[in-house]
């Protein structure tokens, strides 16, 4: 059986092929923009800062940071160029400067500058090595600025993991099938969010 954490590094490609598709899932969840606006507004940058929102993929996480910042500098990097080229082609986020790279290296991207906030959602879960990765992204940020985690977390919750499973089982694999006809990338997802660090833990790290 391969290991999970080997199979983090197919994630992009996984990505790839659903991109397309991606936001008609993501439209059903109706507090799913809501919320990334609030773990926007947490990052408490300046109004006209660099932010960068860290794992963009099709950009929704982007709109958010957009609404809540909207003369900031904008960089979103992802690792699925399929991702960006579905971000890229919304008019709303034409003033974002879109990066093909990896969490895990961000300076391997080619971005030199330091940020006033990284926003990163759905990403940490899903990097091979998630105390590297925030140690690195730690040293991008300007001093006293901020990181926002934006995750799920079922750890330690019964009710949470039901909960879960029944909305990925009932409607997330289902609806992939549906719309990508693929559940590769979404049989995936639920099973990182079940692995995933409680609340706890995570503040820990």
């Amino acid at each position: 059986m391969q290991d999970f954490s080997e199979r983090k590094r197919e994630v992009p490609s996984d990505f790839d092929a659903i991109a397309p598709t991606y936001d008609l899932l993501t439209g059903m969840n109706p507090g799913y923009h809501r919320h990334l606006r609030m773990s926007a507004g947490r990052l408490g940058a300046k109004p006209d800062g660099t932010i960068l929102d860290l794992c963009c993929g099709t950009g929704i996480s982007t709109e958010a940071v957009q609404e809540v910042y909207p003369r900031a500098q904008i960089v979103g990097l992802d690792a699925s160029r399929g991702m960006l080229e579905v971000a890229k082609k919304k008019a709303l986020l034409r003033g974002v400067r879109f990066v093909h790279g990896d969490a895990m290296d961000v300076r391997a991207a080619g971005l030199t500058e330091r940020f006033d906030g990284i926003l990163m959602a759905y990403g940490l879960r899903n990097v091979p090595d998630p105390d590297t990765c925030l140690v690195r992204l730690r040293d991008l940020l300007v001093p006293g600025a901020r990181l926002a985690i934006h995750e799920y977390s079922v750890a330690g919750s019964r009710r949470s993991r039901l909960v879960w499973d029944a909305v990925c089982w009932g409607i997330i694999i289902p609806g992939g099938a549906i719309t990508a006809r693929t559940t590769k990338i979404y049989r995936y997802l639920h099973e990182s969010v079940r692995r995933f660090d409680s609340v706890r833990m995570l503040e820990q790290r």
